[in-house]
Order: C-alpha cells, then sequence, then structure tokens
C-alpha cells in the first residue's frame, strides 16, 4: 500500500507532461473566439484624434470591414503596420483600428510618422472594447461582414501570406454573399 502511494507524484507528473507536451504544438493564431458568428459587441468610445467625438459600433456597419486592435507599446503592432498601410492604398478594404490600453498622445504621434492605416480610429484606453471582443493581447484582427456579424478572429501579425492564404478568399465569399442578398 505505502508503495503505491509513492507512485502518485509520478503519475501526476505523466498527466502533466503529456498536457503540456499537447500544448507545444497548439497555434496560438488559431485560438476559438466566442466571438465569431455573433455581432460585433455594441461600444460608445472616443475617437483616437478627438476626444470630442464619439464612435459606435452603428458607425461600422454596412460593408465588409476590419478591426484591427493595436499599440503603440506593442513590437507586434509595429512590424505589421506597413503592410495595413499597403492595404489602405490599395484600397482592398477599410480598416477600423482599436488602440488598445494605450496613451492618447504617443498613439496619435505614432500614426503622423508612420502613416494612418485606419479609416476610424477607436481610443479604448481602458481596453472595454477589447475585453468584450475577447482579445488576448495585441495585434488581433477581426473580419466583420456587411451585416455587422464578426467572421473571422486572427491573433498575430496581419502578413501578406496571412492576408492572401485567410483574409482575401473570406472576403471574397462575403462580399459575393452580400451582392447575392442585393447589399454590395
Amino acid at each position: 500500500m505505502k508503495r503505491a502511494v509513492l507512485f502518485i507524484p509520478l503519475g501526476i507528473f505523466a498527466v502533466l507532461s503529456l498536457f503540456l507536451f499537447k500544448g507545444l504544438f497548439l497555434d496560438p493564431s488559431k485560438l476559438e473566439s466566442v466571438l465569431v458568428g455573433k455581432p460585433v459587441p455594441a461600444f460608445e468610445l472616443e475617437s483616437l484624434e478627438d476626444a470630442s467625438k464619439r464612435w459606435t459600433h452603428e458607425d461600422l456597419e454596412g460593408e465588409v470591414y476590419l478591426i484591427n486592435i493595436w499599440a503603440t507599446w506593442c513590437p507586434s503592432c509595429k512590424y505589421e503596420h506597413p503592410f495595413l498601410n499597403q492595404l489602405k492604398r490599395r484600397g482592398e478594404i477599410k480598416i477600423y483600428g482599436v488602440n488598445y490600453r494605450d496613451e492618447r498622445q504617443p498613439a496619435i504621434r505614432y500614426l503622423a510618422n508612420s502613416g494612418d492605416p485606419y479609416h476610424k480610429n477607436i481610443f479604448d484606453p481602458e481596453g472595454s472594447l477589447a475585453f468584450d471582443m475577447g482579445v488576448y493581447g495585441a495585434p488581433e484582427t477581426y473580419v466583420v461582414d456587411h451585416n455587422g456579424i464578426v467572421r473571422h478572429r486572427f491573433a498575430g501579425v496581419l502578413e501578406p501570406q496571412v492576408w492572401a492564404r485567410d483574409f482575401r478568399p473570406l472576403i471574397e465569399q462575403i462580399r459575393a454573399e452580400a451582392a447575392a442578398e442585393g447589399k454590395s
């Protein structure tokens, strides 16, 4: 009996090791989002550039768009920023920026110096909208359809390869659906 008790810690260690080993092969960009298939959460937040102006979820509806969660303290956000500027220059899709848990003036300066890829900038200093969207960290990008429904969530740097593989085909599909519904 006493010998069997000695093997309990070994059994616990083996089970724990199995779970940790499995975790090594999970892709953090593929984390499930409870928001996919649901509307963008209701919000009312200030514009980044003008604290007297407020944006709501209703200001974003009507066409396919991206919501990009970003911050000046986020090195990965700075890495993806040039590609977001390319998307804006090419006019492929509207991108709404959510400045997440950041300070207003450094964010405004960053966009002035690095280019502003966003159609509108939403200031979320407390992270309330990001929390409602289930954000794990920055950057994260969401595809929202013409009905205001979140169709895809991507955690990580939005790069040309990811855009071509995951985003462009989905956006084309959603635009075809909108055209079929007469909402293009």
